[in-house]
């Protein structure tokens, strides 16, 4: 091994300790042990629907007017700073689905540290369901930066999944790693768990993690939420740079002035949730296909059960499935455990005992 090589693996290996303990800081500062303290203003809504959105970013950006078009919610509006001074819940009704809309106040540089109320808004933000980051098209690309890293900050991670390492406290215990770590490597892991005091553990890795990402899972309160990036005042800007942006992953854009592109937006939302619909049925009754269960994807019968009564699920005797893509037999009804995972669009009737 060359000397640059050992001097680049030396760097690493205390660049990943610094880490650790800037992460341990942060997380003691923005989670403190006490929970006293009022409650910021209006940022103790409660979650109500199928599913939470938040809707983040700088003021004047049109939150305020989408969050009115898009849930018919009078919320204060005006062309200028900070007129959103607390949050503002709106629903968006899609096909029988609920959708809570929670426009935070206009985030300032710094909000994780507290400027602005800030920390109230990131806050709210670990909440939800699904992020909307709402840029202006006009203005530059480092508006986008700045929130994303707001966000980061606190632990929220966009557009990311959780990365695969199971950690389990332990008396006795080993590291183990099923592929080989070229971002990091097994002594930078094994000083970072020395350095939150962890001696005995079990840890299993299961993919090429950074150093950054084995310090999340470590912390255990980061919070991984899809985001759309929503550019409005697209009537503002040229069909060249609409098109750009429009091809940009994970991004919509739209003007909510002009209401341009707000169908697609709540299309997009929708699909970002990971929802399925799943419609019930009487015996000897059509399926109500204007009020359906809303679940996440995997959910099972027993969870139908528990989102209509949770006294179904203790006397359940057995279930029909018809029509989703979950039925084998479809068109005719398949017979079901609590156990069988339902598809988007299944048409689920409960017998009881």
């Amino acid at each position: 091994m060359g000397i640059v090589e050992k001097k680049n693996k030396a760097t690493e290996y205390h660049l990943g300790l610094l880490k650790a303990k800037l992460a341990r800081y942060r997380a003691q500062l923005l989670e403190p042990a006490s929970k006293s303290g009022p409650a910021g203003v209006g940022f103790d809504v409660q979650k109500s629907g199928d599913a939470r959105v938040a809707l983040i970013g700088f003021p004047s950006v049109g939150k305020s007017t989408l969050l009115s078009k898009a849930t018919n919610t009078a919320s204060e509006t005006a062309a200028y700073e900070f007129t959103t001074l607390t949050a503002i819940p709106g629903v968006i009704e899609y096909q029988g689905a609920r959708i809570q809309l929670l426009d935070l106040p206009g985030i300032v540089e710094g909000a994780s540290q507290g400027r602005g109320r800030g920390r109230q808004v990131v806050a709210t933000a670990k909440t939800a369901d699904v992020i909307l980051v709402m840029l202006d098209a006009t203005k530059s690309e480092e508006q986008r930066t700045l929130l994303e890293h707001e966000l980061d900050a606190v632990g929220i991670r966009l557009n990311k999944r959780r990365p695969d390492v199971v950690f389990k406290r332990k008396t006795t215990g080993g590291l183990n790693t099923t592929v080989k770590l070229t971002k990091t490597d097994e002594k930078t892991i094994r000083t970072i768990l020395a350095s939150y005091k962890l001696h005995n553990c079990d840890v299993m890795i299961r993919e090429d993690i950074t150093t950054d990402e084995f310090i999340d899972v470590l912390i255990g309160t980061r919070k991984y939420i899809p985001c759309l990036y929503v550019y409005n005042k697209i009537d503002a800007i040229s069909l060249e740079q609409v098109d750009k942006l429009a091809r940009t992953d994970h991004t919509v854009v739209i003007s909510c002035e002009l209401d341009l592109n707000l169908d697609y937006l709540i299309d997009r939302i929708w699909e970002s949730l990971g929802l399925v619909k799943v419609y019930t049925k009487k015996r000897g009754v059509r399926p109500d296909l204007s009020d359906p269960v809303c679940l996440r994807k995997g959910a099972t019968v027993e969870d139908v059960c528990i989102g209509i009564h949770r006294s179904l699920a203790a006397n359940f005797r057995y279930g029909l499935v018809w029509s989703g893509r979950s039925s084998k037999f479809s068109p005719h009804a398949q017979k079901v455990s609590l156990n069988h995972q339902v598809q988007d669009e299944d048409v689920v009737s409960i017998f009881t005992k």
